[in-house]
């Protein structure tokens, strides 16, 4: 019988979330594909009409557009999610609303927003997939600012590392239930948000000499969904080419 899993954040074709869900295809598995596009219009990158809708047509993958700032949305994506697959047997939050403010431009409705896309929306997400698994895999996603200072996006590192603190938590809870539960910092990842000088920069401070890239985090998804991971739980893991170990966030 094949796997089936959920994986979230998956808007642009060139993003970690495409690159988990083509990773994850060839490993085997059905999906069930969320993606959406407005933040996307408001990031440098900027946004990619339908390009959520062409990786699950690629892919031969369900797709449902949501804004996870909906509370009901995370009901209401597991529930369409099994409807479509029949049951779910890895859940890849891959989802995030990032910002940029420092604490001098700081609001509540940033923090608010950013708490409730990434942390509240995962958390559910957690809760309801939990209820229809009698074991399975679960991957978050945290950041950087756990190993140093990212001063000018307080909202967002402020609820990843929700995420990345609640992970050993999650784990002990499932574990039981053979349900593992692993978060991932993809590092400096090149998926478009910096350019020019900005890039070259970073470029040359990553160890191996260049950015992490999208399919770098999906190879690591992939070993986190597959058999081999089943005695890896409750662990932040990295896969920034050795950024971390220099001490820089």
């Amino acid at each position: 019988m094949s796997r089936t899993a959920l994986v979230t954040g998956v808007s642009r074709t060139g993003g970690i979330g495409a690159a988990i869900a083509r990773r994850l295809s060839a490993d085997g598995f059905r999906l069930f594909l969320t993606g959406w596009s407005p933040h996307d219009a408001t990031q440098v990158y900027g946004e990619e009409p339908g390009g959520g809708e062409r990786i699950a047509d690629e892919l031969g993958a369900h797709f449902l557009a949501v804004d996870f700032a909906d509370p009901e949305a995370p009901a209401r994506v597991i529930a369409a999610a099994r409807d479509a697959l029949g049951r779910i047997d890895a859940l890849v939050a891959n989802h995030a609303r990032s910002s940029q403010q420092s604490l001098s431009q700081l609001t509540a409705a940033e923090l608010d927003l950013s708490f409730a896309v990434n942390a509240r929306a995962t958390l559910l997400l957690v809760r309801h997939f939990a209820e229809q698994a009698d074991s399975g895999r679960i991957v978050l996603f945290s950041s950087g600012q756990y190993h140093g200072a990212m001063p000018d996006e307080l909202p967002y590192i402020a609820s990843k590392a929700v995420l990345q603190q609640l992970t050993a938590s999650l784990a002990v809870e499932l574990a039981p239930r053979r349900i593992t539960v692993n978060c991932v910092n993809p590092g400096p990842n090149d998926t478009g948000y910096a350019t020019g000088a900005p890039h070259e920069r970073v470029a040359r401070a990553m160890p191996g000499g260049r950015w992490g890239t999208p399919d770098d985090a999906a190879r690591l998804v992939a070993w986190l969904c597959s058999d081999d991971a089943d005695w890896v739980t409750g662990q932040t893991i990295a896969s920034d080419g050795g950024w971390s170990a220099r001490g820089s966030s």
